[in-house]
């Protein structure tokens, strides 16, 4: 196999004619052989990975909105339990993005990560539609809102299935948005203006294939957990991951394939942090050209990869200081090349971005957990006797990003483009703020819907209204607007995270660098139980309810105080980001700047 590496593009010849094609860098075909531009790749192949991602999250989106029913209503876990459960499920799913990304990466590949992730992913819904199914797998049905019942909690033993399948749900789901968006970034060159811009297109679609798919999801298979059972709707799940396999093969012979490289490069980053800590002692050089690094000449396959010296974050920089004991005998661990040093930089430079972004997902685990609750105890009549499940809310703004996400992308982008020479239309930096800041007007939002709802039940004296049975006279289309908003914030920070991370990332660390987004995500989702804990804690001698989230009667709990807690904290995030933000600097060859007629630009962004 002679295709070890790509130091530039070359020539082959077309086998349809005298016409010569480029070969993709660091790209293969299904056979081995090196990719095509034009043959392979491109929209065309790409389409098969958002259909696949779509078919995914059709199986999975309606557990993040109701599954808090199902451990609440089924396995009768209290209100808190419940949305930690999920919150916790959520979170390890993300996190295990991380060990997924690394493993695409360097040893596995990305799209065998994405068929391996999908077919666990179907095993654990597979579990979950049995444990549903069998009465002897579950606690006997009772009602947890009334007060005088005393239902029975789920067993040792079906609570380890429980979790065994859940798990296996999370992992799977972990590996699947490890490797798709990475793999399918792939099919696109961002060295060339033509392919930027569609890779740039093909990270808002990714998130109207999260839409479509969980279009379906939040409504048809939310339907049918409700109206005919937990088992068939996991079912319905399992079904929609083993379409989405299919799919993703079936696109196989269009795809421009990753090669692995058989080593970590997160391996050679923990390097350059343990040998600059090593020789924190040492004295830097005056002319960074002194520094370690590999002779151009003499290692020519790899000259492409190498990148040059910036001056930020010179303390790394002691990681590539020669001394005659490194020079006698390398030690990886205490002398690197200046490539490594500033691939280290690059991630090091990410860190305050990623962080600054954990609030939001805490933000977006409280709709999925506590809106979902407030729902269950309003009326959610749309038109005569047909009622909306309170866990199908969220289909209001997935419903507005179908159609807002190829505007922006077809008309928006194109529009500010022009101003600003950028292929994304603003800067990544710029789309995550607007994002950020719109979380926290959500969660404003959501406080002072939650005060009209207590407002209506405190008025009709149906402050112990049992949910669902006495719906409180209140629309649940109130609890729209704080989901609109937040759709909205979706669709900047979420996608301008995926599009930042991957196109800043070093080249080795591709799938790595998007699971940033999920690990925020997880790290939000898992903040999200220690901070309800930590509230319930501090408020439990200051209300009758024994803190403002405890128990099983959210008409007597505060939640609005906690929805404004959420708003106060994400403002005060936005406000740290403006200051990250206005001190990062981008990698000089990324992103792309368009020429021509696509409006020519600087090589750099701004902030």
């Amino acid at each position: 196999m002679v295709f070890s590496s790509f130091s530039s593009f070359h020539f082959v010849q077309s086998l349809l004619g005298k016409e010569k094609l480029e070969v993709v860098e660091g790209k293969v075909d299904w056979k081995g052989k090196a990719a095509v531009k034009y043959k392979h790749g491109g929209m065309r192949a790409a389409l098969f990975i958002l259909v696949t991602f779509a078919f995914e999250n059709m199986a999975n989106l309606h557990l993040a909105v109701n599954l808090v029913t199902f451990f609440n209503g089924i396995l009768h876990f209290e209100i808190a339990d419940a949305a930690n459960a999920l919150t916790n499920f959520m979170g390890t799913g993300y996190i295990l993005s991380i060990l997924f990304g690394v493993l695409a990466d360097s040893y596995i590949g990305r799209f065998k990560t994405v068929l391996i992730s999908g077919s666990i992913e179907f095993l654990g819904l597979a579990l979950l539609s049995v444990q549903a199914h069998f009465p002897s797998l579950k606690p006997s049905a009772c009602n947890v809102f009334d007060p005088t019942s005393h239902c029975e909690k789920i067993k040792r033993g079906d609570a380890a299935f429980l979790y065994i399948a859940l798990y296996l749900v999370a992992a799977g789901t972990g590996g699947i948005k490890a490797a798709v968006p990475s793999h399918g970034a792939d099919q696109f060159d961002e060295k060339d203006s033509r392919e930027a811009k569609h890779m740039s297109s093909f990270f808002n679609l990714l998130l109207l294939a999260v839409c479509l798919g969980g279009a379906v999801s939040l409504t048809l298979i939310v339907w049918v957990d409700d109206h005919k059972g937990w088992d068939l709707g996991f079912m319905v799940s399992a079904i929609a991951m083993v379409l989405g396999v299919i799919i993703a093969v079936a696109g196989w012979p269009l795809y421009r394939i990753h090669i692995v490289q058989g080593t970590s490069v997160i391996v050679e980053i923990i390097q350059v942090y343990v040998a600059a800590i090593r020789n924190r002692n040492l004295q830097l050089p005056e002319n960074p050209l002194e520094l370690y690094e590999i002779d151009k000449d003499k290692e020519a396959a790899v000259e492409a990869d190498l990148l040059p010296h910036r001056n930020v974050y010179r303390f790394l920089d002691k990681a590539a200081i020669q001394t005659a004991s490194t020079a006698q005998s390398p030690n990886p661990w205490k002398l690197c090349r200046v490539t490594q040093v500033e691939n280290a930089k690059i991630i090091f430079g990410m860190i305050p971005v990623f962080a600054c972004t954990i609030i939001m997902t805490l933000c977006l685990a409280q709709l999925q957990t506590f809106s979902v609750q407030q729902g269950l105890t309003m009326d959610t009549t749309i038109v005569g006797s047909f009622h909306i499940p309170p866990a199908s809310l969220p289909i209001i703004p997935v419903g507005f990003l179908i159609i807002i996400v190829p505007f922006y992308d077809q008309i928006v982008v194109p529009l500010l483009r022009r101003f600003t020479g950028h292929p994304t239309g603003i800067t990544h930096l710029q789309r995550i703020g607007v994002g950020l800041i719109l979380s926290s007007i959500s969660m404003a939002v959501a406080a002072i819907m939650e005060v009209k709802r207590k407002a209506v039940a405190r008025d009709h004296n149906m402050l112990d209204a049992i949910p669902v049975l006495q719906p409180l006279p209140i629309s649940t289309f109130w609890l729209s607007f704080q989901y609109f908003i937040f759709g909205i914030a979706d669709m900047f920070t979420y996608v301008g995270l995926l599009e930042f991370f991957y196109s800043e990332a070093p080249k080795g660390l591709k799938t790595v660098s998007t699971c940033f987004l999920w690990s925020s995500m997880a790290l939000g989702y898992y903040l999200s139980s220690i901070l309800v804990k930590i509230v319930n804690r501090a408020t439990k001698d200051n209300t009758n309810s024994r803190g403002w989230l405890a128990g099983n009667n959210i008409n007597r709990n505060h939640l609005n105080l906690f929805y404004l807690l959420l708003s106060v904290l994400s403002l005060a995030n936005f406000i740290v980001y403006l200051f990250v933000a206005s001190r990062y600097k981008y990698r000089s060859e990324c992103p792309v700047v368009l020429s021509g007629d696509d409006k020519a630009g600087d090589k750099t962004e701004g902030n």
